[in-house]
């Protein structure tokens, strides 16, 4: 799936010795990823820019951030964070035409590609975010090649957050084989895709399934199979895909989170699809789920 399946070796046990980190910023073979305020900096194609290590001698003290993502081969790979800069001075400053959402390369980048320029940035947005510390509000300092942040009063170390979310397709009982789904709060007319929602605290993976589904479509769902996950960096999400089995086709949605929810056939959804309407997001493992049920009958 789009986002994930990066070739990068991140280099674990490497990456905490400053000394092995700087001497790859000046090694020939390093390339440096551009981004500017959580988008990707691109040339006149619209391909992500990449700096060679003498590309990047003018870049890297006038980043804001620069942080080591890992070795393609013995080839070290970072990204450098210009965001405090204007979008113009950032281009000009990495010879970049303009600055884009990493989703719209989506459909001129691999899914390697697109994990590695998700990755940077997830990294990238994590660290705007974490100048200060949880515990004590002193200022954070860089660790681990970009990996972590110090207090630099109370010595707690911090480590890019993660939110875990599900993504579930729930099954009806019985005859015929319908899934369902749902047209979220702020959607257009005649919107649908599958049920999601963040992980509380104190649950596991399957009770927040059955809770959301639950919660905001007034179904109950009974066994819950996991189907894979999907790296979700905007900012921090990892999205967990599910199949569920409702125990009844009833349906009373919140109104709050859902405006309306239906069961729909195999049929309807090809009938969806000839008209022109997507299922799902094509990155998204929303698109992954639907597709596969579609295509078992």
């Amino acid at each position: 799936m789009t986002y994930g399946g990066g070739w990068l070796d991140r280099a674990g046990g490497r990456r905490a010795d400053p000394g092995w980190i700087s001497e790859r910023l000046a090694d020939a073979d390093s390339t440096v990823l551009a981004l500017w305020r959580d988008r990707c900096l691109v040339d006149a194609d619209g391909s992500p820019v990449r700096l060679t290590a003498a590309d990047s001698g003018a870049v890297l003290p006038r980043a804001d951030q620069t942080v080591f993502l890992g070795l393609d081969g013995t080839a070290a790979v970072f990204a450098v964070d210009l965001s405090a800069r204007t979008e113009r001075e950032a281009a000009a400053l990495v010879g970049a035409a303009s600055a884009v959402d990493v989703r719209t390369l989506v459909g001129r980048l691999g899914p390697a590609d697109a994990a590695i320029q998700g990755y940077a940035r997830g990294l990238l947005h994590w660290h705007r975010q974490q100048r200060h510390c949880g515990g004590c509000g002193a200022a954070t300092v860089t660790t681990f090649g970009g990996h972590a942040r110090t207090c630099a009063a109370c010595d707690r170390l911090l480590f890019p957050r993660i939110e875990p979310a599900i993504i579930v397709l729930v099954e009806a009982p019985g005859s015929p084989d319908r899934c369902l789904l749902a047209r979220h709060n702020g959607a257009p007319e005649g919107s649908y895709s599958t049920l999601a929602g963040f992980v509380e605290v104190g649950e596991s993976l399957e009770d927040a399934v059955r809770r959301e589904v639950a919660e905001e479509a007034g179904v109950v769902v009974g066994d819950v199979a996991y189907q894979g996950s999907q790296a979700w960096p905007f900012p921090a999400g990892l999205m967990v895909g599910f199949r569920a089995t409702a125990e009844s086709d009833r349906i009373e949605v919140d109104g709050e989170e859902l405006l309306e929810a239906r069961w729909f056939t195999r049929a309807e959804l090809r009938e969806r699809v000839a008209a022109g309407r997507p299922l799902g997001r094509v990155d998204s493992i929303d698109h992954h789920l639907l597709t596969s049920w579609l295509a078992e009958g």
